[in-house]
């Protein structure tokens, strides 16, 4: 069983930046890619940003690009998702997510955190 724990949500402005961090526990993490999604109220869950097993491969959602960046420490069993520029429209829940194969889909993902909220302001 594997248990992740995102945390670094909170309320910010347009144009801030957070970093969110996803500890994971349970198994080896190394072993998993990772991803981040999001849900805003409303909608359906989204897909932001994924990263490969050695962390030598990212992809991201079009909408991030630039101003987002994912990235992991193995040894600490730790993921993270650098959010800069924040925009009204980032507001939403963060999820983190481990699965076994590198894919921009939910489906493929095996274990999830319970979420951080992320809300920004003007």
């Amino acid at each position: 069983q594997v248990q992740l724990v995102e945390s670094g949500g909170g309320l910010v402005q347009a144009g801030d930046s957070l970093r969110l961090s996803c500890a994971a526990s349970g198994r080896i993490f190394s072993s998993y890619v990772m991803g981040w999604f999001r849900q805003a109220p409303g909608k359906e869950r989204e897909f932001v940003a994924t990263i490969s097993w050695g962390g030598g491969t990212t992809t991201y959602a079009d909408f991030v690009k630039g101003r987002f960046t994912i990235s992991r420490d193995n040894a600490k069993n730790t993921g993270y998702l650098q959010m800069n520029s924040l925009k009204l429209e980032d507001t939403a829940v963060y999820y983190c997510a481990m699965g076994s194969r590198f894919s921009r889909s939910g489906t493929w993902y095996d274990y999830w955190g319970q979420g951080t909220q992320v809300s920004v302001s003007s």
